[in-house]
């Protein structure tokens, strides 16, 4: 059952500032897949220095330009003597310099990259078309500025670990170039870029927006999208290997609750199993809740996902730094663009869905191996017979992992949005943690793809040990026999566990095939 999408080869370019970006471009740059390309637009282009033209004209005339003539945050009412100026910006990202944690995956960092490129060239920031091109040259050489995860609330945005993109394109710091790390300067150099010295409002510009949580966020959906997908599968696998009641996705019951993503999964569930035959009378009349409720767990992640990428893509094509530069009508608008509100609220949202699925999941594992409820099959699935099955303990351990991946991705449900803090001189009095939300629920869905992995496991041995016991009922003659095919894709990965065994190898590579969404599902 091979993957039979076309992913984007290295020449497909992504074009910024000419049409609005999508989840799936963001996710193409940071996957490889694609390149990122600035306009060459006249019209753009022009648009762009317009901007920083106006500021230049502001500053000539004695204007009051928030972080270009004045101090930061609560610092607003320090002016800036006009000879100190040019150095203000390069203070900004110095100062900021604060990060810790982990950095960030060269996925994540192209992520961050190409949201923040993506909102700069709205027009509206007063930055100029060099800056533009010097974060298209990070992304085309493949540059990318070590970001610490930990240190941002926020608001005013991803304000710390963004001062390591801006002191990458001055030349400063460390950048990760075929995962070697590099001083920026030389990696600059032998790229053929010259570092930048920063405008006037650049390196606000820059820093002072939802630049990291919503490159998270991006890639954060595209698992949750495929993992609704995934946890669907299993749930057919399961049902099949429970010897399940298929009628309780029938089409008729799920029309008289009609919420679309719930529907939807129940539809794809009637595609795998045979609803519409007789039901046997040794078949239990309602199967427990993990199985027959499947529809309306994974349906709420399903459902959430159109709002989930509107906000997202709203947030992705916003100009949220601050102030905002209005080339226009000549105004400069001082406002609060930077709070990630939205994505906060969108990671909380999601994680807590995601987290449900894990739930769901590690339950229906727990029927398949108990023989007290599994329908007639070997306790812990065990693939062992006669007198070694004695010494043989099958999934045992893996359902006690699950367990454990399980209640982690539960206990991180709690929403980071409610954790607001007032800080830096309680200027910064409200803010978002966003970004918080966006890691959390991005380890959330590590989490629960490790779940899925050990389910994968689960429901091929549990497919396998019913296929043996019931072979009147042949996979292969379920509707599109696409259960007999997930179960052939799965047995080129998995050998069925006759013998104990080590089954970590077996889990990282079913993560492997996850994450690169190897399989074609429900297309």
């Amino acid at each position: 059952m091979p993957n039979t999408k076309s992913p984007a080869a290295p020449a497909d370019f992504v074009t910024f500032g000419e049409t609005p970006l999508t989840i799936e471009q963001v996710n193409a740059i940071a996957e490889g897949s694609a390149h990122a390309a600035l306009s060459d637009s006249p019209a753009f282009l022009t648009r762009i220095q317009r901007g920083a033209d106006f500021l230049d004209r502001l500053l000539r005339e004695d204007g009051t330009v928030y972080g270009v003539t004045t101090g930061y945050g609560d610092s607003c009412t320090v002016t800036v003597p006009p000879e100190l100026i040019a150095e203000l910006p390069h203070h900004l990202y110095t100062y900021h310099g604060c990060g810790l944690g982990s950095v960030f995956t060269p996925e994540q960092t192209r992520a961050i990259l190409a949201t923040r490129l993506t909102s700069l060239s709205k027009g509206y920031s007063g930055v100029s078309v060099g800056l533009l091109k010097q974060i298209e040259g990070l992304l085309q050489n493949d540059l990318l500025p070590l970001i610490p995860s930990e240190g941002s609330v926020g608001a005013s945005g991803d304000l710390t670990p963004l001062s390591y993109l801006a002191a990458v394109l001055c030349g400063e710091r460390q950048v990760s170039k075929n995962g070697e790390q590099v001083d920026a300067a030389s990696a600059l150099q032998a790229a053929g870029m010259t570092p930048l010295r920063l405008r006037p409002k650049e390196g606000l510009a820059i820093m002072n927006g939802t630049a990291v949580m919503t490159a998270l966020a991006c890639l954060a959906y595209q698992r949750a999208e495929y993992l609704c997908k995934v946890a669907t599968r299993i749930t057919a696998m399961a049902s099949f290997s429970l010897d399940g009641n298929a009628h309780h996705f029938d089409a008729t019951l799920f029309s008289v609750k009609p919420h679309p993503g719930q529907q939807q999964v129940a539809g794809w569930l009637q595609t795998d199993l045979a609803c519409d035959q007789p039901l046997r009378n040794e078949k239990r009349l309602q199967d427990r809740y993990s199985i027959r409720c499947a529809p309306h767990v994974i349906g709420v992640l399903t459902d959430a996902l159109p709002w989930l990428r509107s906000n997202i893509e709203n947030e992705l094509n916003s100009a949220n730094d601050n102030p905002i530069i209005d080339p226009d009508n000549e105004r400069v608008l001082h406002g609060g663009h930077f709070y990630g509100g939205h994505i906060a609220f969108a990671m909380d949202s999601m994680k807590n869905a995601v987290a449900n699925i894990a739930d769901l999941l590690d339950r229906q594992m727990a029927l398949l191996v108990d023989s007290r409820y599994n329908n007639g099959l070997p306790s812990n699935l065990s693939g062992a017979k006669g007198p070694r099955a004695a010494i043989n303990h099958g999934l045992k351990a893996l359902q006690i992992s699950s367990s454990a991946w399980t209640a982690e991705a539960l206990k991180l449900t709690m929403p980071a949005s409610v954790f607001s803090r007032s800080t830096e001189c309680h200027n910064q009095d409200k803010v978002s943690m966003g970004t918080i939300a966006a890691r959390d629920c991005l380890r959330v869905l590590e989490l629960t793809e490790q779940v899925v992995a050990a389910l994968l496991i689960t429901v091929r041995q549990g497919v396998w040990l019913r296929s043996e016991l019931q072979p009147e009922t042949p996979l292969a003659e379920l509707p599109g026999g696409r259960l007999a095919a997930m179960q052939e894709a799965l047995a080129a990965d998995i050998a069925p566990v006759a013998e104990d065994r080590m089954l970590e190898p077996d889990l990282r590579l079913l993560l492997q095939r996850i994450r690169t969404r190897a399989w074609s599902l429900y297309d």
